[in-house]
């Protein structure tokens, strides 16, 4: 099962996964209409980093996560908000109540998902008229570092099938009308990155296809990662 990919993950996801953009939240609660009286299951929640800007914010969040691990380090990480909500659930299950959300957002996980399920699930639990809000960070693959990047993961990991990035719909990019039915919009926001070098590992070790400590080729693969990063630092830096 997906939810099993990540098994062992959640300190590494937890810390070198990064946060959403700013103006993306804001839009949220500015343009889309989440308010501090909305209730959100945020759905594939993992170790609660969507979670918690909407937590921050002061909407009820239910953080809906399958895997024990992830699970955890959201729970101790978020247990201090009043708001949340921990529920062992997945994507086609949630185990929430008929009508018992505002809105639905899934950040980083949707490409996981039963997409005909899922739905299913989404118009059971939202109330009427309300919405569902899909997120991703996704590379630029114009970058150096990202190009770079890909060909060390494509030697070295043999899960690896590429960057998903999330925005590729069912059959082309961007095309989410078998889910939507057709009305929906995409909003890009920027959302610039600065890794350090020990942030650049770790970032491509929280990666579901990423090689684990005990596999033959980890050292090699590490030791790649941290070549390249060093090669285009020390080109930027000229």
């Amino acid at each position: 099962m997906n939810e099993n990919k990540f098994n062992g993950m959640g300190k590494i996801y937890s810390k070198y996964r990064p946060s959403y953009p700013f103006d993306f939240i804001d839009y949220l609660f500015t343009d889309v209409g989440i308010s501090q009286r909305s209730i959100i299951a945020d759905i594939g929640s993992g170790t609660g980093i969507l979670t918690r800007q909407l937590l921050e914010k002061g909407s009820k969040v239910y953080g809906i996560e399958p895997n024990a691990d992830m699970r955890d380090i959201a729970e101790t990480n978020l247990n201090n908000f009043l708001g949340f909500t921990s529920v062992n659930g997945n994507a086609e299950n949630t185990t929430i109540d008929d009508n018992s959300v505002d809105y639905i957002t899934v950040a980083q996980a949707f490409h996981w998902f039963d997409r005909e399920r899922f739905k299913k699930e989404c118009q059971r639990i939202l109330k009427p008229e309300e919405k569902v809000i899909l997120v991703w960070n996704i590379r630029d693959n114009n970058n150096e570092l990202v190009i770079e990047n890909y060909e060390v993961n494509r030697k070295y990991c043999p899960n690896f099938k590429g960057f998903s990035d999330g925005m590729y719909g069912k059959t082309n990019k961007d095309d989410f009308s078998d889910f939507f039915n057709g009305k929906y919009e995409t909003k890009v926001f920027p959302n610039n990155l600065i890794f350090d070098m020990d942030e650049f590992i770790g970032r491509n070790l929280s990666s579901s296809y990423a090689l684990k400590s005990n596999d033959s080729q980890y050292n090699n693969y590490v030791n790649e990662l941290k070549k390249i990063y060093k090669n285009i630092a020390i080109t930027d830096n000229l």
